[in-house]
């Protein structure tokens, strides 16, 4: 049986369904650095540097994380080849569930480095996840449909994402106090990485072909090259605007917000990311005839638009006319997808040549529209990762989990880049 029959058997509903939760819960858990940071900054009194030290370790365990995966892999057998997708996911999940819970020791002790360890651990557990999950997503249907199957995991990724600075900002800021406002909303954490881990041991998934000679050939491949450098830049520019965002909106010459105002343009970036996904699915997917998918694309930005503009106003009572700046920029982002058609290499590179433009426009003005610019990037960075990923390990055959582990490795830029940028 082909893994494309076998996905259509497996129990729970389609495999998409049970990875897509997968995606969901490391996106949330991943923006939860960007709630920490502030939190940690003023309970330790750290500098922009230091503070910028929670992403190094949670984005360096996925260096170290990879490079342990590959040279497992030249010794012998690829580990996923071996012991399949499914149960490295597994492993991933359980190893992130034993980082959350050592938020709770940590707690205790009142070190910054005991927080740092366990933000170490929780990436290593998400390395091994993303090292399966994202090659499983590309080659569970038709190679043509990668791009859009990965941007629909992603946006749900991003879902997660979107979330995380609404529920994270209302358990750290506002429901708990002191060192509880960390202990008890990672210790369940963990519970649900758990609870994940046993519905997915549950779960029968297809499994691809397995082949037991590693062949050590990954780096041959010039389009995987590429992927890596890409990756690298593409991460750190990400996570270095997500983690300074509320810091900039903080600027006098920005607008001065508070900390807990500012978060609602963090959820509007991240959100944005999950909206500009959802459009990169129906833009690069095979599923719908080239006429409906812009009229789709403006039905689908709508409702998620709404979607965000609901989500903070329960949260923060914000109302409408302070976000919907940001319709202009889903058009925009409706626009060059439109342009691009369903080719995942013109996406990417005309979404690129927009976040640049955004980006000096952020760093040159000031007020109002220097903080949308930098928040409207998210859109823009959306489908950097799904069609760099796909399209960098497009023919790489045997090696293609060898080839997801370098791409992994290449997170290591949301390590580097922010603390660089917070010198």
């Amino acid at each position: 049986m082909s893994i494309k029959e076998q996905g259509k058997t497996a129990s729970g509903g389609s495999a998409m369904t049970v990875l897509t939760t997968l995606f969901f819960m490391w996106g949330f858990m991943t923006v939860m650095n960007d709630v920490l940071i502030p939190h940690l900054k003023a309970v330790f009194t750290l500098s922009y540097a230091q503070s910028m030290l929670v992403q190094f370790a949670f984005f360096g365990a996925y260096f170290v994380g990879s490079v342990a995966y590959f040279a497992l892999s030249l010794r012998g057998s690829d580990p996923i080849q071996r012991l399949g997708y499914k149960w490295a996911s597994v492993a991933g999940l359980l190893l992130s569930a034993l980082g959350a819970a050592l938020f709770v020791p940590a707690t205790y002790v009142h070190m910054y480095g005991a927080y740092l360890a366990a933000l170490f651990v929780l990436g290593l557990g998400f390395t091994l996840l993303q090292i399966a999950a994202n090659p499983f997503v590309a080659i569970i249907g038709e190679p043509e449909g990668a791009s859009g199957r990965l941007n629909l995991a992603q946006a749900f990724n991003s879902l997660g994402t979107t979330l995380a600075p609404i529920v994270g900002g209302a358990l750290i800021f506002r429901l708990f106090a002191g060192d509880a406002a960390v202990r008890w909303p990672y210790l369940a954490f963990a519970g649900l990485l758990v609870l994940q881990a046993a519905w997915l041991w549950l779960t029968r998934l297809p499994e691809p072909p397995t082949s037991k000679a590693a062949t050590g050939r990954a780096w041959e491949h010039p389009q995987l090259v590429r992927g890596m450098v890409a990756i690298f830049c593409y991460v750190g520019a990400e996570v270095a605007i997500g983690s300074l965002l509320i810091s900039f909106a903080g600027l006098p010459q920005v607008l001065g917000l508070t900390a807990d105002d500012a978060k609602v343009y963090l959820s509007l970036y991240w959100g944005g990311a999950m909206i500009g996904r959802f459009l990169g699915a129906i833009a690069l997917g095979h599923r719908l005839p080239a006429r409906w998918r812009t009229v789709v694309m403006v039905g689908v930005g709508l409702v998620l638009f709404w979607l965000l503009v609901v989500l903070n106003r329960l949260e923060s009572g914000v109302a409408l006319d302070q976000v919907n700046t940001l319709l202009l920029f889903i058009g925009l982002n409706i626009f060059v997808l439109h342009l691009a058609g369903p080719n995942a290499g013109r996406a990417l590179g005309l979404f690129a040549l927009v976040t640049m433009a955004l980006l000096v426009a952020a760093v040159s003005g000031d007020g109002p529209w220097a903080l949308w610019s930098l928040t409207a990037i998210g859109l823009f960075n959306s489908i950097m990762w799904s069609n760099t990923f796909t399209l960098a390990i497009d023919g790489l055959g045997e090696d293609t989990a060898q080839g997801s582990s370098l791409l992994v490795m290449m997170i290591v830029g949301g390590a580097l880049l922010p603390y660089l940028q917070g010198l």
